[in-house]
C-alpha cells in the first residue's frame, strides 16, 4: 500500500453506548488499563511482583461479554470489584512463563523472571486483579491478587506516544469487531514498503482460510511500522545478535525455531497505539520459524517459502489456543509426571471417556474410537524426514534446500493422509500435542498437524469462530 492511499486510524474514539451497555458503563470508565509485572520461578514455585499499572487507549473489546466462558488457556484474570464483591471481567491467556516451567531448566530449579502484563477495561472505582493457574486436575486456582485504585496517583496515565496506525481492514467498531494488530521486527528503515506488502500478503493468506473467510468482516486489521537498524532478528545459534524495536529472537528456549520476544513492554508500548485484542508479529526473515502463545502473541518468518501456513497456524495458537497436534517433531518442552488429565486446549483429547469425546458431535455413527489410521507408518517416514532435516541443518545448508525437503513431505504426507479410511471424519486419531500416544487429535490431518494444504478441521474451525463469537456478540 503506498504512503498517499494509507488510511490513517483515529484512536479518539466516541464512547456513546446504546442503553444495552449500561451495565459495562456503570462499572468501567471506557479506556483500557493495562498490568504489567513480574513472574519468576521455577518449575515447582512461582512468585509476582508489580511492575506498573497505565491507562492506555479506549477499551477495544467487547461491552457485553465479559465474561470469558471458553475454558480456556493456563491462566485466567479476574477483575472483582471492592465493594460488591462482583466479578466484573474475566480472560483466560497463556503466557511464556508458563512455557518455560516445562522446560529441563526450570525442572532442575533454575529461577527466571519474565515481564509480562494483562489488559482489561479500566474499572471505575477500586478492584482486586486475581490471577489464577490451571491445576493438575484442569481446575483454576488463584495464585495472586493485588488491589488497585485507578483514582491513585501510582496509576499511570501519561499520554501513550503514538505511532503511525493504518488500516488494512476495517469492518467497525473496535467493540464489535476482532481486532487484530500486525506489528513488524527487523525491518530496516528503508523496508516499510516491504512491510506493508507482506502485511497485506498474510492478511489475505489469512482470510482465505475457513473460517476466517466466512468471517471476515467480523475482524479490524490495523499495522504499525517499527524501523531497525539492520535487516533480520537475532539467531544465536548461527552466532547472528541483532538489537530490533520487538526484541524478536530465533531460537527461544534453545528451539532451533522458535520465535518469540522477550521484551514484553517493548511491543506492547509500541502496540498501545492501536486497538487490539490479538498480534501478530511479522519476522524479516527467510529462516523458517515462528510462534504462537493464546492471547499474547503469534510470530512468524514473512520470507519463508511456508509463511502462509505459518501465519495461520501460529494465529491458530495465539487466537483460538489451539494445541499442535504434531509429535514426531523437536520441541523444547519435557512431559511432566502424572496422572493423565483432559488438556483445555480444544483440539486434544486424552479420550478419558471414549464414548463420550469432548467434540461428541462431530463425530458420524460408525466412526470408531479410538480411531484407526497407519501410525506406524507415518512415524517411520516422519522421523525419516526429522533426520534430515537435522543433518541439513548441522551442515549449514541454504534455507532453499530445507524448503524443498519440507515440499517433498508435504507431498508425500498428502498422499498418505488423504487415502486413510477415515480421511475427512471426525474421530481421535492417536498421536498429538507432541506426544505419540494417550492423546489424540480430531482429523487424520489439520494445519495444526501438518504443513499439508488441508485447512482446518471441522473441530479447530467450531473453535475459532467460538472465540470469534466471543468479541463480537
Amino acid at each position: 500500500m503506498s504512503h498517499a492511499n494509507r488510511i490513517l486510524v483515529i484512536l479518539t474514539l466516541v464512547l456513546i453506548a446504546p442503553a444495552g451497555l449500561a451495565g459495562f458503563e456503570q462499572d468501567f470508565t471506557g479506556a483500557t488499563l493495562r498490568v504489567d509485572y513480574y513472574h519468576s520461578g521455577t518449575a515447582s514455585e512461582e512468585h509476582f511482583s508489580l511492575d506498573r499499572a497505565r491507562v492506555e487507549g479506549p477499551w477495544p473489546g467487547s461491552r457485553t461479554q465479559l465474561i470469558d466462558t471458553t475454558n480456556l488457556g493456563k491462566y485466567l484474570v479476574e477483575i472483582v470489584d471492592l465493594d460488591t464483591n462482583r466479578t466484573l471481567y474475566t480472560r483466560g491467556f497463556a503466557s511464556i512463563y508458563g512455557e518455560w516451567e516445562t522446560t529441563g531448566e526450570a525442572q532442575a530449579g533454575i529461577w527466571r523472571t519474565l515481564a509480562e502484563a494483562v489488559r482489561v477495561p479500566e474499572p471505575r472505582r477500586a478492584f482486586q486483579l486475581r490471577l489464577r493457574k490451571r491445576q493438575p486436575d484442569q481446575s483454576f486456582a488463584e495464585i495472586w491478587q493485588l488491589t488497585i485504585d485507578p483514582a491513585s496517583r501510582f496509576v499511570d496515565r501519561a499520554p501513550v506516544p503514538r505511532r503511525e496506525v493504518w488500516s488494512l481492514l476495517a469492518s467497525g467498531d473496535p467493540a464489535t469487531k476482532v481486532d487484530l494488530l500486525l506489528l513488524g521486527d527487523g525491518y530496516a528503515g528503508s523496508q516499510r514498503d516491504k512491510f506493508e506488502n507482506d502485511a497485506q500478503r498474510l492478511m489475505g493468506e489469512l482470510f482465505a482460510v475457513e473460517p476466517f473467510t466466512s468471517r471476515k468482516a467480523d475482524f479490524n486489521v490495523h499495522a504499525i511500522f517499527t524501523s531497525a537498524e539492520y535487516e533480520g532478528i537475532s539467531r544465536p545459534r548461527a552466532g547472528t545478535f541483532r538489537n530490533t524495536p520487538l526484541g524478536v529472537r530465533y531460537n527461544s528456549f534453545d528451539s532451533e525455531r522458535y520465535i518469540l520476544t522477550m521484551d514484553d513492554r517493548g511491543w506492547r508500548d509500541v502496540a498501545a497505539s492501536a486497538p487490539y485484542e490479538t498480534v501478530v508479529i511479522l519476522v524479516n526473515d527467510r529462516q523458517y520459524g515462528g510462534g504462537g502463545i493464546f492471547n499474547l502473541y503469534a510470530t512468524l518468518a514473512v520470507d519463508s517459502a511456508f509463511s502462509p501456513y505459518l501465519f495461520v497456524h501460529e494465529f491458530g495458537h495465539h487466537f483460538a489456543g489451539l494445541g499442535d497436534e504434531y509429535y514426531t517433531s523437536d520441541v523444547a518442552y519435557e512431559e511432566l509426571p502424572g496422572p493423565r488429565v483432559e488438556p483445555w486446549e480444544p483440539n486434544i483429547t486424552a479420550l478419558l471417556e471414549p464414548e463420550a469425546p469432548k467434540w461428541a458431535r462431530f463425530v458420524e455413527d460408525g466412526t470408531p474410537l479410538p480411531t484407526p489410521w497407519d501410525k506406524k507408518q507415518y512415524e517411520e517416514a516422519s522421523r525419516a524426514i526429522q533426520e534430515r532435516r537435522r543433518a541439513l541443518r548441522a551442515a549449514g545448508a541454504p534455507e532453499e534446500e530445507l524448503e524443498a525437503l519440507f515440499r517433498e513431505e508435504r507431498a508425500q504426507f498428502t498422499e498418505m493422509l488423504v487415502s486413510q479410511q477415515y480421511a475427512g471424519r471426525v474421530g481421535a486419531f492417536e498421536g498429538a500435542g507432541y506426544e505419540a500416544t494417550g492423546l489424540y487429535r480430531p482429523s487424520v490431518d489439520c494445519m495444526m498437524f501438518t504443513r499439508n494444504e488441508v485447512g482446518f478441521c471441522a473441530v479447530c474451525a467450531a473453535a475459532i469462530e467460538r472465540v470469534i463469537d466471543l468479541y463480537v456478540r
